[in-house]
């Protein structure tokens, strides 16, 4: 306990609630409790291999990859 009477865990316990995060190879799932699932997003992020910069998660990121042909050579 620090000086003023609040422990690390305390202090996390003001700001969290009961959650689930699965964390699965197709889609990144958050359960919350009293509400169900509140977060089903394929587990996917878009990266601009330029600047490093991160352009879309998600369901966006996924409909980027379709919109792709990520098996062609680029032409120089």
């Amino acid at each position: 306990m620090n000086k003023n009477g609040y422990n690390l865990r305390s202090v996390f316990s003001l700001f969290s609630s009961d959650l689930a995060i699965d964390l699965g190879t197709a889609n990144t799932l958050v359960f919350a409790h009293g509400k169900g699932i509140v977060v089903n997003e394929p587990s996917i992020v878009a990266i601009n291999k330029t600047t490093g910069e991160v352009v879309a998660v998600g369901r966006e990121a996924k409909d980027m990859k379709r919109k792709t042909c990520w098996g062609a050579r680029r032409e120089t």
